[in-house]
């Protein structure tokens, strides 16, 4: 139902208006009226009416100058004005305003039932259009996360020459012009024993994982993109001498973003060091990565940089006596356990093992160690639902290593321990997650075809966050959500073009596009051709 607001000084004229009309009929809401311009101005900015009905000649203030003010202020406004006057000049200047319609008095109730039908429709038409527009940048937009995470993911590893990577920017669109370049990786995560697990999200927190892809995504300085489920990148990029100046200010924007959920959430910040070729982005992404697997070992620090692997506490003293035992806590191990990643193993023990490695020249400190270490990891597979003979036999470590044996066989023997319980984790986290994506599979082989089904439909039905469901659809399936139900409905097209004589119009709207034009527009950037060029090839080749 549209608003409509009326402003006319004839008290007749007015009350006629609004008694007589069938507002409703016509789609519209009646929400107050006025007797001139200057009092109408204040209710028309409280009700944000979508069409302003206004008489042209008024004191105080008249249409004309109400017209322009509104125009101003809320340029969607449709505006339709009410004169008596056959003149040109006002006729001239409603039209540089923007007024939509431009109605002689005397003024039928059928005349201006007309008039109210034609704006409506106009105004239905423009907000259809605005929302493909919008659900066209949202697709957009995911597209682009996704591709951006696939592009530096073998940006990292290496896997590109420097050849490669700018023949992949010029594909993807991304503009990494800069001297200077430097990494951060944000991961936040509930905090451990709170209610609800990883796939729930609050409300609060979702809106904090909004702002920080907004806040990035405003500035050409700062790239932003998915990394895992829980941690997002953001590339910086500039002049050696600015740098700097922009790592800190994005430094201070997770801050403050993820200030609002540290009641709930931990987070972390790794941030790296400067390099000035996209060569060294390997080098540089290496060092984050290990940066941040420091976040087991100092839970209480949000902010870790590389200053911190450099003078990361040590135990002075060539004894256990001097051992900070917090560092030897067995919630440091459980902790990990419960969210750490296989790739993570390595830095993780090397971490810790430099925090302790005075106490580790005692053979009575490297037995106790191995013992905790065995019984921790047990009991977490225990509570996977893994027996302990299993899980031993598993890691292949139903034997102690001989007591007093050296660190770096207490590392690997830690290291099999530690791969093993979180591979059982990620087989309880693999099973929930393959029921999840399943049951959402089942939701959209039934509803792709309907233009309204959307990511937030599919995870509301299974249960979890639309953030964790598009993270694990994205990871399983090797593709965003919308590209998986475009590909979907593509398919579908292809096949009613080949095998029917329907207009595409209706193939449009049978597989989930109410305009045709918006539906052509996606089989031609997913196919390469138009759905008339496929149809006439198709027959073509048949022929």
């Amino acid at each position: 139902m549209l608003k409509i607001f009326l402003v006319e000084d004839e008290s007749i004229m007015r009350e006629g208006l609004r008694d007589s009309m069938p507002w409703q009929e016509c789609g519209y809401e009646f929400v107050g009226e006025a007797s001139d311009g200057e009092m109408a101005l204040p209710l028309i900015r409280k009700t944000r009416p979508d069409v302003l009905l206004t008489d042209i000649k008024m004191p105080f203030m008249d249409g004309l100058a109400l017209s322009r003010m509104v125009t101003k202020e809320f340029p969607h406004m449709k505006i339709i004005i009410l004169s008596g006057h056959d003149d040109f000049d006002y006729a001239r200047q409603a039209i540089q305003i923007g007024v939509e319609q431009y109605i002689l008095k005397p003024i039928t109730r059928n005349n201006m039932k007309k008039v109210l039908l034609e704006v409506k429709e106009k105004i239905d038409s423009e907000q259809e259009k605005n929302s493909y527009f919008q659900k066209f940048q949202r697709e957009m937009h995911e597209y682009e996360l996704m591709s951006r995470r696939n592009f530096f993911e073998k940006v990292f590893s290496g896997r590109l020459s420097v050849q490669d990577i700018y023949a992949e920017m010029e594909k993807l669109s991304i503009d990494l012009d800069g001297p200077c370049y430097n990494l951060m990786m944000v991961s936040s995560q509930r905090k451990r024993g709170t209610a609800n697990g990883q796939n729930l999200d609050s409300p609060q927190f979702v809106r904090c994982q909004d702002e920080l892809m907004h806040c990035f995504s405003r500035y050409r300085e700062y790239l932003i993109f998915n990394w895992h489920i829980n941690t997002y990148g953001i590339l910086i990029k500039g002049e050696a001498d600015q740098i700097e100046m922009y790592t800190q200010r994005a430094l201070q924007n997770v801050q403050r973003i993820y200030g609002e959920v540290e009641q709930e959430y931990d987070w972390y910040v790794a941030v790296g060091s400067p390099v000035e070729r996209l060569s060294q982005l390997t080098e540089c992404y290496n060092k984050v990565n290990h940066i941040l697997a420091l976040r087991y070992l100092a839970p209480a620090d949000h902010v870790l940089t590389e200053n911190d692997t450099d003078s990361f506490p040590r135990n002075e003293g060539s004894n256990i006596d001097k051992l900070d035992v917090a560092k030897v806590d067995p919630d440091i191990i459980k902790g990990f356990l419960e969210r750490g990643l296989q790739n993570e193993v390595d830095e993780f023990l090397n971490n810790y093992f430099l925090s302790i490695q005075d106490a580790l020249r005692s053979k009575l400190f490297r037995n106790y160690l191995m013992l905790s270490m065995r019984f921790v990891t047990i009991a977490q597979a225990e509570a996977y639902g893994c027996p302990q003979d299993d899980f031993l036999k598993k890691a292949d470590a139903e034997e102690l290593p001989d007591m007093g044996s050296s660190i770096e066989a207490l590392k690997e023997y830690s290291r099999k321990l530690i791969v093993r319980a979180i591979a059982e984790r990620e087989k309880v986290t693999d099973s929930r997650s393959h029921t999840i994506i399943s049951k959402g599979m089942e939701y959209i082989e039934e509803r792709y075809t309907d233009e309204k089904i959307s990511l937030n439909d599919v995870a509301t039905v299974v249960d979890v966050s639309p953030n964790y469901f598009s993270a694990i659809f994205s990871q399983e399936m090797g593709m965003t959500f919308i590209e998986y139900v475009t590909k979907k409905r593509m398919d579908k097209a292809k096949r009613m073009l080949k095998q029917t004589d329907m207009h595409t119009a209706d193939i449009a709207l049978e597989v989930g596009y109410k305009d045709p034009h918006y539906f052509s527009f996606v089989f031609k950037k997913t196919q390469g051709c138009t759905p008339r060029e496929y149809r006439n090839d198709s027959v073509s080749k048949n022929n």
